[in-house]
């Protein structure tokens, strides 16, 4: 396929990216400061926090990674779907509220580094620095596996060679980043969760029925699928199944999700923002398993059309939408790819460039910087990233799945035990907090590059740390200050009743 400004879905892409620019803008003129930059002045609705959240979460693997992976090897794949959305519920459940409400009494801490250095009162920013060097380690790849499906997505669609969309997908997303800041990243991302759930719906509903079409009287669907694929177990072991389950251990350590709790405009707004969160991400999952199932028996029936599928899994939900819906529509909903690529890059270069904004460049070298210099140092480190993350993704061959899941881990393992440690125990110190992110860090670079047992290196990460932190913890004590400002966060908690 070829590009050209005549065909309906270039024209659909065009009016979509318009739109986000148009947001970009919007939330040009809304940022006024640092905080507005970098958190939007804690400002979310629930349903822009829950929208956001979602969003930022699923990056171009639901509609690509997930629904590729199934398609390959059935619903033995799914797994990763049930850990994630235990995982996300207990988030929403036991982080949510108290991270946002922590991080507001912990200085009014803008960033994940910053909140660590307030809550163990770390005066030599050593904490800061580790904290921030994690971030930007994995976000680099984390951003990449963003450029790779957004290159992946131009390419399919216009036929440009893979050079080439590497930089026009990337420059898409980098675009509204720069000009709007948090306020434009949690808008367009609200606009790209609700893309993403009508495609999701509707490509696996009207494929269903095509594959109904070419049914034979009498014949069912074990004619086109075998019966392997219908098996959740199918060429599993206990420990893949503990692995993809474990997915759902990297919420409580993702920067880029629980920015999104601590930009809530109050406590009391999350327990909607739950609920909504909760169902927008179920659906999207079952969406994204049924898009990859459904391929299954559609291009067996249709062998045809399958030469790009089975060339690369990653685009059946891409070839089926082409194949099954009129050019207008398919460019709808191939656009929602591009906003689930969109949404979790965006917020992720965001991260990076408030980390090295606030965490480096503010506190280690322009403590007395205006406001206006911080906000334009930001946009800077927005386009550093973004041309880090494009080098990285130069490998045609690249998984967006593979590096999404190594990146995960990371931020996983290192963050997520400190995170709910900190928020639940006043017996962690600065000295265990520090030992849990460099051990949960270590340990997945490590197990990775070993894939010992066969072991997704999160269990390990997560388990590693959380010990750390309990035991280095333990050889010290935390001081009267700490432990008063634990006991009165406590203490609002119980009084807000947020449930």
């Amino acid at each position: 396929m070829q590009f050209s400004w005549s065909d309906p879905t270039a024209i659909m892409f065009a009016i979509y990216l318009v739109a986000m620019l148009g947001i970009g803008a919007i939330g040009y003129l809304g940022t006024k400061n640092l905080s507005d930059y970098i958190l939007g002045g804690r400002s979310l609705g629930s349903v822009v926090t829950a929208l956001s959240a979602g969003a930022s979460d699923m990056s171009g693997w639901l509609l690509m990674g997930l629904p590729g992976a199934v398609y390959l090897s059935g619903l033995s794949e799914s797994w990763i779907a049930i850990g994630l959305t235990a995982g996300a519920y207990l988030n929403w459940r036991f982080v949510a509220a108290r991270l946002r409400l922590y991080t507001e009494r912990a200085g009014n801490a803008l960033t994940l580094p910053d909140y660590f250095a307030h809550r163990f009162e770390d005066s030599s920013n050593i904490l800061r620095i580790a904290t921030s060097l994690v971030i930007l380690v994995f976000f680099t790849v984390y951003c990449a596996s963003g450029v790779v499906a957004g290159a992946r997505l131009f390419e399919n669609m216009f036929g440009m060679s893979y050079g080439v969309a590497l930089w026009v997908g990337a420059l898409c997303t980098i675009a509204y980043v720069f000009i709007g800041g948090f306020l434009a990243v949690s808008w367009t991302d609200t606009i790209q969760a609700a893309m993403m759930i009508t495609a999701l719906i509707l490509a696996p509903v009207i494929a269903y029925f095509a594959v109904q079409g070419q049914l034979q009287p009498g014949q069912d669907w074990s004619a086109l699928v075998s019966a392997d694929k219908f098996d959740l177990l199918k060429g599993q072991t206990f420990i893949g199944v503990i692995s993809l389950m474990a997915w759902g251990l990297g919420y409580f350590g993702q920067p880029h999700i629980l920015v999104r709790f601590m930009a809530a405009a109050s406590v009391k707004t999350i327990p909607n923002a739950r609920r909504i969160g909760m169902i927008w991400m179920i659906l999207c999952l079952a969406g994204a398993v049924a898009v990859g199932f459904i391929g299954i028996p559609y291009f067996t029936a249709m062998p045809g059309g399958a030469a790009a599928v089975n060339a690369n899994s990653e685009t059946v939900f891409m070839e089926l939408s082409k194949q099954l819906f009129n050019p207008w529509i398919a460019g709808a909903l191939l656009a929602a790819i591009l906003a689930a690529v969109m949404s979790t890059l965006s917020c992720q270069l965001l991260v990076c460039s408030s980390a090295l904004t606030e965490d480096i460049y503010h506190t280690f070298l322009r403590r007395n910087a205006s406001e206006k210099e911080l906000v334009w140092f930001g946009r800077g480190m927005v386009l550093l990233i973004a041309l880090i993350a494009i080098a990285i993704a130069q490998n045609p061959n690249s998984k967006v799945l593979g590096m999404v899941s190594y990146a995960w881990a990371g931020f996983g393992a290192a963050f997520g035990p400190v995170i709910i440690l900190s928020l639940f125990s006043n017996r962690i110190t600065r000295d265990g907090a520090l030992a849990g992110i460099v051990v949960g860090a270590l340990t997945v670079l490590i197990w990775k590059q070993f894939a010992l047992f066969g072991l997704y290196e999160i269990v390990p990460g997560f388990i590693l740390s959380w010990i750390a932190t309990i035991v280095i913890s333990r050889m010290g004590q935390p001081s009267e200050a700490m432990l008063s400002a634990h006991a009165a966060v406590e203490k609002e908690m119980k009084e807000l009743n947020v449930s």
